[in-house]
């Protein structure tokens, strides 16, 4: 098993990737995005967004799509962890932990996410790592 950084060659994937983890969360209505144009937030000069890929026998079987964030308490940078997502035929098999522990090891600040209620699967595993859910903040969202 492999985790590195994409690159642009890996748009494809990536693209794939996020369209699977659309479907998965029944969110595959919300994906308006054209590639070349998700190509060039991602890996364009002013790209913000980073990836993480995991290989497991050459094969791409996951992503973690994150960027960088600041704490002004801690006094640090940290990492928002956007989107996590291990196929289905490669779930149990740490591929997660792999992506997950990589991106441990980029910062010593916070690494935060947003987890779907209904998603036990993914609660219990975060909860195995020892990540805990935030009480007494409400997430919201201002869309154009």
């Amino acid at each position: 098993m492999i985790v590195r950084d994409a690159t642009p060659d890996d748009l494809g994937e990536i693209a794939a990737l996020i369209r699977e983890l659309a479907e998965f969360e029944q969110l595959a209505h919300e994906v308006v995005w054209d590639v070349d144009g998700l190509g060039d937030q991602l890996f364009g000069p002013d790209a913000v967004p980073r990836v993480l890929l995991v290989e497991v026998d050459g094969r791409v079987g996951g992503m973690a799509l994150w960027f960088p964030t600041f704490s002004t308490f801690l006094g640090r940078s940290g990492i928002w962890l956007e989107d996590l997502f291990v196929r289905a035929e490669l779930r149990g098999n740490g591929a997660g932990r792999a992506l997950i522990q990589a991106l441990r090891d980029r910062t010593d600040g916070r690494v935060e996410w947003n987890v779907l209620d209904w998603n036990e699967r993914a609660i219990g595993f975060y909860e195995s790592l020892g990540a805990r859910p935030l009480g007494g903040w409400t997430t919201y969202r201002w869309t154009p």
